[in-house]
């Protein structure tokens, strides 16, 4: 099987250029200027005017399976996710029965091998008392270790000291973190509750999860990391105070410490509680317009490193609830690199700034072999995008199990057009999603 990409735009390794891109089978077989590939058998997409993108890999999602299945699926989500451009997912352990055990962790790879259109691995979970599963994790075939340092459900917030050091000092590979301060969020927590009752209104949601409770947390792993050397990623980064507890003097591959900012941080701020409410409730909570603005620096200047979606979705049932009911959490995989462009439209990021952080910057720190780059010999993971195809977000374009988006009703000037995995066209804007089509389990150089 041949694809020809006939003079697309290509956005790969900082520059923008007019290339022809051919794939044989699940590579990348040839990249030459445009219009001088000639492949006979190929299947020739003429790309003149179209963006082509390595894949995006996101390295935080919450699919739901096993066990919260009514939200979303491993089918479902990755079905939305190639719609929006992602080929590649790492997924997170909260599900249920949380992924605390390594015959739980292979249930996750075997289910996905069976149904998921994307490629995929999944985090091994963390727990107070789990932590000889937790030193049986396989660094080459399992992305991290994902440790809640705060703010969880069920067995998976490990608050002890001690427990953290070993996981820190023995961790056989990257450590992800969520942090948030417990004492400080349930501090608060009451503080509201004893000024509304039960009917705290959602605006008071990054007050109660404020910059001390993620500082305080975020500071700790940091320390930890430096005392014991551990490759630490930090996730979903909310508030300004954090950004200043990472480098940018050093290329990204040189550092143990790095961190991620997702989407909903760089869209919204607290003034959208007002029309958005819970749709937009998560945790680390949406903060104020200060803090989404030096997120989004530290985007630019590299103390950030990636770009996620921490894609969680609930039924907006479960979302209509007051404050202490409605869960926190979203659905995001379908239309983050549509809303990334946005923001390139708005002149806050440069496209080539969006596919370094989207694509090359999780596959350089992950160790993510032979994906992430437009480069011959690599996987054929990409998406044509036409930067000039207006279109709205509502119920009935919406790929998401749960069906609804916090973007519902915006307009995006740019569209998926086409996604391929290992050289599959796996959607198409005009077919929707080739169901046929699976992932692959990614492999790690570590």
């Amino acid at each position: 099987m041949k694809t020809l990409f006939r003079a697309a735009t290509v956005i790969n390794e900082g520059t923008s250029q007019e290339l022809d891109v051919l794939v044989e089978g699940e590579k990348i077989a040839r990249i030459a200027p445009a219009g001088t590939i000639d492949a006979e058998g190929a299947d020739v997409i003429d790309a003149r005017g179209k963006y082509l993108l390595p894949g995006l890999i996101d390295d935080q999602v919450h699919f739901r399976e096993p066990g919260l299945t009514h939200k979303g699926d491993l089918f479902t989500e990755s079905r939305a996710a190639v719609a929006g451009g992602i080929t590649t997912f790492m997924e997170m352990p909260n599900t249920v029965p949380q992924a605390l055990t390594q015959d739980l962790l292979q249930w996750k790879y075997d289910r996905a091998a069976e149904v998921s259109v994307a490629n995929y691995s999944f985090f091994m979970g963390a727990s107070n008392d789990n932590i000889e599963e937790v030193l049986k994790t396989d660094p080459k075939h399992v992305c991290g270790i994902k440790v809640f340092m705060g703010s969880s459900t069920g067995n998976m917030l490990v608050d002890q000291r001690a427990v953290l050091e070993g996981i820190f000092k023995e961790a056989p590979c990257l450590v992800a973190t969520h942090c948030e301060d417990e004492p400080t969020v349930r501090a608060n927590m009451e503080a509201a509750r004893a000024k509304y009752g039960e009917e705290v209104p959602i605006a008071q949601h990054p007050i109660i999860r404020d910059e001390e409770a993620c500082y305080r947390s975020s500071s700790m792993a940091v320390e930890l990391a430096e005392k014991h050397g551990t490759r630490l990623h930090i996730l979903h980064i909310s508030t300004a105070k954090e950004t200043h507890l990472f480098r940018n003097d050093v290329h990204r591959t040189q550092k143990k410490i790095t961190s991620e900012a997702c989407m909903h941080h760089l869209w919204f701020s607290d003034a959208d509680y007002a029309t958005h409410g819970t749709r937009i409730k998560w945790n680390p909570a949406v903060k104020t317009a200060a803090d989404r603005a030096e997120i989004r620096q530290a985007v630019i200047d590299g103390r950030i490193d990636v770009l996620a979606t921490d894609h969680a979705p609930h039924t907006i049932e479960e979302k209509a609830g007051t404050y202490f009911k409605a869960p926190s959490g979203g659905p995001l995989v379908q239309h983050a690199l549509v809303a990334a462009l946005e923001l390139c439209n708005q002149g806050v990021f440069s496209k080539e700034l969006v596919v370094d952080k989207y694509c090359h910057a999780v596959a350089d720190l992950f160790d993510i072999a032979t994906r992430g780059y437009i480069r011959e010999g690599y996987h054929a993971d990409l998406v044509l995008v036409d930067p000039n195809s207006p279109w709205t977000v509502a119920a009935d374009n919406i790929r998401y199990k749960c069906g609804w988006s916090p973007f519902e009703g915006t307009t995006f000037q740019h569209k998926v057009m086409a996604t391929y995995v290992n050289g599959q066209r796996v959607y198409t804007d005009s077919d929707g999603v080739n169901e046929d089509v699976r992932g692959q389990r990614l492999v790690f150089a570590r």
